[in-house]
């Protein structure tokens, strides 16, 4: 076996295939690697391979941590939220904040509540007090949109308002044919115009009236009421005195919704983005003719489909709708979240309704310097001249003599205050009900026939109740994912891009400077670290061979024998 250890052409050869033991050989030109070159080989190549691992993977984690930092400085300094804000709340032609503000796809109702006289023979002939009873509501949708839109170079809309009516039988208590006893708008009207005539002419009326057998209290339908019904009075009237009464049947909830010829002309938000939605003039005016400054300030004031954007805490807010003629003060009472979108909650401003004798700044709504009590607002130049007063429901914070001079009469701060909840960055109104009466207010009316027992009294007819309890589902979750969630996940990646590129990059540094002690640590080192170059070696037994005839590589063969002993146990 020894002599079989040195061929003729003298080189390490593989072992035999008879008995596959090692066989050295000595050849000076050979190739192969003794096991020494072998074992020093194996070490060298896998320092070098994970030397190059350890910089692939240094590299990619310091290049993700650069990366994320770099994207979350982006998200900061750009804030791509408010890039997209700013295109939602602008009116732009096409753009889905213009679309939504034209027809606003809401359940807006209008809830109309009528003061039924139960005693109409008492009052007018036994000297009773008058006696109401509230009935209704009748309910219609509201469909309100603005047509006929055009986008103006100073950054303004004009458009024509329209806010179409629709009966909804099912919400409504009561019918629109019920048959009640109410005012005769018509004939009390006239008579309290012509109260302050000659006496020529109030002869002249009373004999009309007289003639006419007008009543001041009639039976008539709800409906008929509400959208139109006609007299001789009125009829006449509209014959001789068309520029006056341009219509020829009179209905109070008709003459609120008469929108015929108006136009509104609206901030866009291009200028400012604060402003959308805002009202900049309506019927080619920025103020309102009925009054005096600085009770006839228009300008800013909402209709009430869109509020300011980005409202501070401290900052009030207007309101105008037509029907009361005038703007009103808003104030934050509170905060509501409605279907995840935060809100503040406002209300009319206290005293709003004064005339001058709580608020100085109110003075300017006495009509030719008569001032009603407190909480009756005179707007009878925005009704064709006729005596119509507004209040709150049921005469809530209006003066205690008005409340007492009427039976029926229950004010109530729960059931007759208004309240707007808005969110605060869009200006979205987030729900709303908006509460008004209308009455007749009358001064001597004793020489004028039929209508006496009126006289300096303040007649309640209707309240409505214009009302939004909330935005559809669909509409919610759009802007609860535009308001709510999305500056949120704006957040919280930014935040996940900061501090995760920051621990990326320290894991690099720390890959860098730990890995290299690490893999010179004999006690780190894997449990077969050494055996695995061992069995990659070209032997098919793992046992040591017979003595060499070789001197010189006698301590070679025993180190190399040593180690195979020490994988052949391991095995």
């Amino acid at each position: 076996m020894v002599n079989g250890l040195f061929s003729g052409r003298g080189r390490y050869s593989a072992v035999g295939q008879s008995d596959r033991v090692y066989e050295p050989t000595t050849e000076a030109n050979s190739e192969s690697l003794s096991p020494t070159q072998a074992v020093f080989e194996k070490y060298l190549k896998g320092r070098f391979s994970q030397d190059r691992a350890k910089t692939k993977w240094v590299f990619t984690t310091m290049v993700c941590g650069l990366c994320a930092i770099s994207l979350g400085s982006v998200l900061v300094g750009v804030d791509p939220y408010d890039i997209i804000f700013k295109m939602k709340v602008t009116f732009t032609e096409d753009g889905e904040g213009f679309l939504m503000w034209k027809k606003p796809d809401i359940d807006l109702y209008l809830k109309v509540y009528l003061f039924n006289v139960t005693n109409p023979d008492g009052f007018l002939h036994h000297g009773e007090k008058l006696r109401v009873q509230e009935v209704g509501p009748y309910v219609y949708r509201e469909r309100i949109s603005h047509e006929n839109t055009t986008f103006n170079e100073n950054g303004t809309i004009t458009a024509t308002p329209m806010h179409p009516l629709e009966y909804v039988p099912e919400m409504s208590n009561g019918t629109e044919s019920d048959i009640l006893t109410l005012p005769n708008i018509a004939l009390l009207s006239f008579a309290q115009v012509q109260s302050t005539s000659n006496i020529f002419k109030k002869m002249a009326v009373n004999l009309l009236i007289k003639q006419t057998n007008s009543q001041p209290l009639v039976a008539m339908t709800a409906k008929e009421f509400m959208f139109g019904y006609k007299t001789t009075i009125l009829t006449l009237g509209n014959k001789f005195m068309p520029t006056w009464i341009s219509f020829d049947k009179l209905g109070l909830i008709d003459r609120m919704y008469d929108f015929d010829g108006d136009t509104s002309t609206t901030y866009s938000g291009v200028n400012d983005i604060k402003n959308s939605g805002l009202l900049a003039t309506y019927n080619q005016k920025g103020y309102l003719p009925q009054w005096e400054a600085p009770c006839n300030n228009l300008t800013g004031a909402s209709d009430g489909t869109k509020f300011n954007s980005l409202i501070k805490k401290d900052q009030d807010l207007l309101f105008f709708r037509k029907s009361l003629c005038r703007s009103m003060s808003l104030v934050r009472i509170g905060e509501e979240v409605i279907k995840g979108i935060h809100g503040y909650r406002y209300a009319f401003k206290n005293n709003s309704l004064d005339n001058g004798a709580v608020r100085p700044e109110n003075k300017c709504f006495c009509h030719k310097g008569r001032c009603l009590p407190a909480g009756i607002l005179d707007v009878q130049e925005c009704y064709y001249g006729f005596p119509i007063v507004l209040s709150y429901p049921h005469f809530y914070q209006s003066d205690k003599s008005v409340q007492d001079a009427v039976e029926g009469i229950h004010p109530n701060k729960d059931l007759h205050s208004t309240y707007f909840v808005i969110n605060e960055d869009s200006g979205l109104p987030l729900s709303l009900s908006v509460k008004m009466q209308i009455n007749m207010a009358f001064t001597d009316l004793s020489s004028m026939s039929h209508v006496e027992q009126f006289s300096n009294l303040i007649l309640p007819m209707l309240w409505t109740d214009i009302t939004m309890k909330e935005l559809p589902t669909g509409m919610a979750f759009k802007f609860y994912l535009y308001l709510t969630l999305g500056p949120i996940l704006q957040v919280v990646t930014t935040y996940l891009l900061l501090i995760g590129g920051v621990a990326f990059i320290l894991l690099s540094l720390a890959s860098a400077v730990l890995i290299p002690k690490l893999n010179l640590t004999s006690s780190n080192r894997a449990p077969h670290a050494d055996a695995d170059w061992r069995s990659e070696l070209p032997l098919a037994k793992k046992r040591c061979p017979g003595p060499s005839s070789q001197p010189n590589n006698k301590e070679m063969e025993l180190y190399y024998c040593s180690l195979l002993a020490v994988q052949n146990e391991e095995m």
